[in-house]
C-alpha cells in the first residue's frame, strides 16, 4: 500500500497556480480511477480533478480558495494498484543486503545507527517538479522530498532554490517581499469606505496581466475601418437568420478578417521560444475572444476560425458566451489561442490599449463604431467607422509590420466582397 498524491494539475502553457475549490469526496471514501475528487479553478476556468489510481481518500490538505503552485499535493489516496504505483515510483532495484559476519568470541559492538537505504535510478518526483528544477537550475537528486517514500513536489525544488549553498548564494533569487498594506476598514482619514474582495477570477488575470504587461515592450498601433457596407450587409443577413433563431454578428465578420490578415502576415500569428531566440510560426487559427461576464473577463478560444462561414462563427459565438457567462467553460476553451479580440463595442469609448495574452505576439482591441465624416474626394459623407487598436510585443513585431496589419485588416473590413473571398 502507498499514498499516491492527487496533485494541482496544469491546465494551460501559462499556468503556474491555481485555486482550490471544493472536495467532491470525503477523507476516508472509497474512489475508483477516474471518479472526481474535487475541484480547482486556474487561468479563469474551473476543473474537475480525477483520482489516477483506486484506493481510499486518506488526507486533505487543500483547503477551499487555497492557491498551490501545479503539481503541488492536494490530497494522498492509499493505493495498492501495484501495476500504477510501481511506475509512478519506481526507482530501481534495491541492493541485496549483504549478510553480517561475527568472529566467534570478539565482542559485539552495537549496531551502526540506521541509514536511509540507497536509491538507484532517479529521485521519484511529479512530473512538474522536475520541470521546475530543471527552469530553476535545481539538482533534483540533491532535493530532500516532502511526499510519500520521498517524492518530490514543486515545493520542495522551491524550497531548495532558495537554500543558500556552500559559497552563501542561492540558486534562484528570492522573491521581493511587498510592502505592508495599509490597514483596511470601514473608514479612511477621509471618510467611509467599503471594502469589496475581489472575485477568483479578477485575482487570477491581476497575476496574468501583471506578467504580461511586466515582461512584454507593448506597443499600440491605432487605425479605423470602414464598415458602412458591411454593416449593411451583416444587417440583411441577422434579418434572415433571425427567422430561424439565429444572428449573424459583426465580430463574426471581424474574426474572418483577423485570420485573412494573420495569413498574410504569419510573423503575428507566432511566438517566441522559451529561449526567446526564436519564433514559433503557427499554421492554425485559434482566436480568444474576450468576454465580458458578472465575475470578470473570460476569454474562450474559437478553432479553426479559418475552416468556418460567417453563419457559423456567429452560432459559436454566441455559445461560448453564453458558457462563459454561466462558467460553463472547460479547460480546452480557453486553451491554444494564437491571437486575441477583445471588442468593446457594445460598450462605448474611441479607442484603447489591450494587454497582449502571453505568449502571444498580439491583441486586437475594437471600439464602438460610429458614423463620421470623411471625404470622398468631392464632398465629405457619413460613415460607419470601426475604431481598432492593436497591441503588439515589440520583440516580434515592429511599427511597419504592426501598420501594414491593421491596414490589411481595414481594407477587408471596407470591402466586404474581399472578405468573402
Amino acid at each position: 500500500m502507498r499514498e499516491v498524491p492527487l496533485v494541482m494539475p496544469k491546465m494551460s502553457m501559462t499556468m503556474t497556480e491555481g485555486t482550490f475549490l471544493v472536495w467532491r469526496r470525503e477523507p476516508g471514501e472509497a474512489v475508483k480511477a477516474g471518479d472526481v475528487v474535487c475541484e480547482v479553478a486556474s487561468d479563469k476556468v474551473d476543473m474537475e480533478v480525477e483520482s489516477p489510481v483506486e484506493g481510499t481518500l486518506s488526507r486533505l490538505l487543500a483547503q477551499p480558495d487555497q492557491v498551490l503552485g501545479v503539481g503541488e499535493p492536494l490530497a494522498y489516496i492509499t493505493s495498492d494498484a501495484d501495476d500504477l504505483l510501481d511506475g509512478l515510483f519506481d526507482t530501481g532495484p534495491a541492493p541485496a543486503a549483504e549478510p553480517d559476519l561475527v568472529t566467534v568470541g570478539a565482542a559485539v559492538s552495537p549496531p551502526p545507527a540506521a541509514t536511509p537505504p540507497s536509491r538507484r535510478g532517479p529521485r521519484p518526483a511529479v512530473p512538474f517538479a522536475r520541470r521546475r528544477a530543471s527552469e530553476l537550475h535545481v539538482d533534483i537528486e540533491s532535493v530532500a522530498g516532502s511526499g510519500p517514500d520521498g517524492l518530490i513536489t514543486v515545493g520542495d525544488v522551491e524550497k531548495a532554490a532558495l537554500t543558500p549553498t556552500a559559497n552563501g548564494s542561492t540558486t534562484a533569487p528570492a522573491p521581493a517581499v511587498p510592502a505592508a498594506a495599509p490597514a483596511i476598514g470601514d473608514r479612511d482619514v477621509y471618510g467611509e469606505t467599503t471594502v469589496q474582495s475581489l472575485s477568483r477570477i479578477n485575482k487570477v488575470s491581476a497575476a496574468a496581466l501583471t506578467r504580461s504587461w511586466t515582461t512584454i515592450p507593448h506597443v499600440t498601433q491605432h487605425d479605423s475601418a470602414d464598415i458602412t457596407d458591411l454593416d449593411a450587409f451583416r444587417r440583411e443577413l441577422d434579418a434572415a437568420a433571425k427567422l430561424d433563431g439565429g444572428r449573424v454578428t459583426l465580430l463574426a465578420f471581424l474574426l474572418k478578417a483577423v485570420v485573412s490578415a494573420l495569413k498574410a502576415h504569419p510573423r503575428v500569428n507566432s511566438s517566441l521560444t522559451a529561449t526567446q531566440d526564436a519564433l514559433v510560426l503557427k499554421h492554425y487559427y485559434h482566436l480568444g475572444v474576450a468576454v465580458d461576464t458578472a465575475h470578470g473577463l473570460v476569454v474562450p478560444v474559437l478553432r479553426d476560425v479559418d475552416r468556418k462561414g460567417i453563419t457559423e462563427l456567429s452560432r459559436d459565438l454566441a455559445d461560448v458566451s453564453a458558457r462563459a457567462r454561466d462558467g460553463k467553460l472547460s479547460g480546452d476553451d480557453v486553451r491554444g489561442a494564437t491571437f486575441t479580440v477583445s471588442s468593446l463595442g457594445g460598450i462605448g469609448g474611441t479607442a484603447f490599449t489591450p494587454i497582449v495574452n502571453s505568449p502571444e505576439a498580439a491583441i486586437l482591441g475594437v471600439s464602438k463604431s460610429r458614423t463620421e465624416p470623411v471625404w470622398d474626394g468631392e464632398q465629405f459623407v457619413p460613415r460607419l467607422m470601426l475604431p481598432l487598436s492593436l497591441s503588439y510585443d515589440h520583440r516580434i513585431v515592429d511599427g511597419a509590420l504592426a501598420a501594414r496589419f491593421t491596414s490589411h485588416l481595414s481594407h477587408l473590413l471596407g470591402d466586404v466582397r474581399r472578405l468573402l473571398l
